[in-house]
């Protein structure tokens, strides 16, 4: 009995600490945030804006999709009972997850695109809004200005 109780504590303390310790994750917010304050904050040139107006485009299509999806189910779903609306509840939370899913996909595109100063910034706002930022190795360009 000591011992059950012994272990019962022992998790009851893992989750409580996980819990305070486990961050968010630190989203870009491509899609959702204005294309031109992504660009401005990180300095992306030309190439970059693009393709990441670009993954902005494809986050919005899909979650257009996405947000049809839960209209439909939403309309054509019984809801006369708490187990029918226990029911709607999973099937949109499937939907949001998606949505999370989609958006983290599109940030981390986006994050590859970076190079190593750009890449450094992201993870200095990260920390500093104690966010757990997504690990990608930054792309190394090669400079466009020949030495002399």
């Amino acid at each position: 009995m000591r011992t059950l109780s012994f272990c019962i504590s022992i998790m009851i303390y893992f989750l409580f600490v996980d819990g305070l310790m486990a961050q968010e994750d630190c989203i870009l917010g491509v899609g959702i945030t204005k294309d031109e304050t992504i660009i401005d904050v990180f300095q992306l040139n030309e190439e970059q804006a693009e393709q990441m107006i670009n993954f902005s485009a494809e986050l919005k299509y899909r979650n257009e999709l996405l947000n049809n999806q839960a209209e439909n189910i939403l309309k054509r779903h019984p809801q006369s009972s708490t187990a029918e609306l226990m029911v709607l509840a999973e099937k949109y939370n499937v939907i949001r997850d998606s949505m999370a899913l989609v958006q983290r996909m599109i940030d981390i595109k986006t994050l590859k695109l970076f190079n190593k100063n750009q890449y450094l910034r992201y993870l200095e706002l990260c920390n500093e809004a104690f966010r757990q930022p997504f690990r990608v190795v930054p792309i190394s360009y090669q400079d466009s200005i020949p030495p002399k």
